[in-house]
């Protein structure tokens, strides 16, 4: 299944010992770079949260923040001297180099992060919750990357199929605007030149319409565009490669309009340039 790089998800779980919220964002990325926000007294859990969510999303920038509001059996706060003390002196050192003598606030000490620490018996049982909220809300960001990707399928879908309208349309005229176009050169040679040699002229102007014939262009545009279908039926990871053959067909479609000597070949050059970046820019945010 194919799947969105972008997508939301936020769960809390109810417990005896407090409430605990995830919220992960998931935006488009190059490659997969996970940021894990949590309070200092689960950052033991953080790799193994990570090693759980890069084995399952392959691309993407994940943010993980998590909120822990305590419960009715809390535990009681108590100061970590240890810490404290280090921020006191480092304040201490601070007021000497900016010459200021006031106290300082044993408010704005006890936000720092460590100095205010809940004495619990129940860390193991805390952390498993932790652990058990974040694999909900991991599984519910998966839920919404895979439906957005559903849709983007879609789109890319209906973008190939146009592509292949326009593909079968030329093709169909390539016979006639050759023909038109071999007969407006022969015609305006004859405007400026007398007495033709025709051997020569045919030769002159077969190679021209070689030159012009797309024929070959077409069917890459074909082969590539299998190839899209092929990828998005495979499903996830699918982005890097689709974006490889998003390069691909604007090559193709480039050498068409370059080939181009009849408004149809044009117009279908334009068309396909056009179905084309569509594609891309939603491929921008396909894993």
């Amino acid at each position: 299944m194919v799947s969105s790089m972008t997508a939301f998800s936020r769960y809390a779980l109810e417990a005896d010992t407090g409430r605990y919220t995830w919220e992960i964002r998931s935006v488009n990325h190059r490659y997969a770079e996970v940021y894990i926000r949590m309070p200092e007294d689960f950052r033991a859990l953080e790799s193994d949260l990570r090693a759980k969510l890069v084995k399952q999303l392959n691309r993407g920038k994940i943010d993980c923040n998590l909120r822990v509001e305590s419960g009715s059996d809390g535990g009681d706060l108590v100061v970590n001297e240890t810490v404290a003390r280090s921020v006191v002196d480092a304040l201490g050192q601070l007021g000497k180099l900016c010459g200021d003598g006031n106290a300082h606030d044993p408010m704005e000490i006890l936000k720092w992060p460590g100095v205010l620490e809940s004495r619990r018996s129940d860390t193991e049982q805390m952390a498993q919750e932790v652990c058990r909220a974040f694999d909900v809300a991991l599984e519910h960001l998966i839920d919404t990357r895979q439906r957005e990707g559903a849709k983007l399928k879609d789109m890319v879908a209906e973008r190939c199929d146009g592509i292949a309208g326009q593909i079968a349309g030329l093709r169909a005229r390539i016979p006639e605007i050759i023909a038109l176009t071999h007969d407006r050169y022969t015609q305006r040679l004859q405007e400026y030149v007398q007495d033709l040699d025709k051997v020569r002229v045919e030769q002159e102007c077969a190679l021209l319409m070689q030159k012009l014939d797309v024929a070959e262009e077409l069917d890459r545009l074909e082969a590539h565009l299998d190839e899209v279908r092929r990828v998005l039926a495979k499903g996830s990871p699918a982005g890097r490669r689709l974006d490889f053959l998003m390069q691909e067909l604007n090559r193709e479609a480039n050498t068409i309009g370059s080939k181009s000597a009849h408004i149809d070949s044009s117009s279908a050059s334009v068309e396909l340039k056009v179905l084309i970046e569509q594609m891309r820019e939603q491929i921008q945010n396909i894993e």
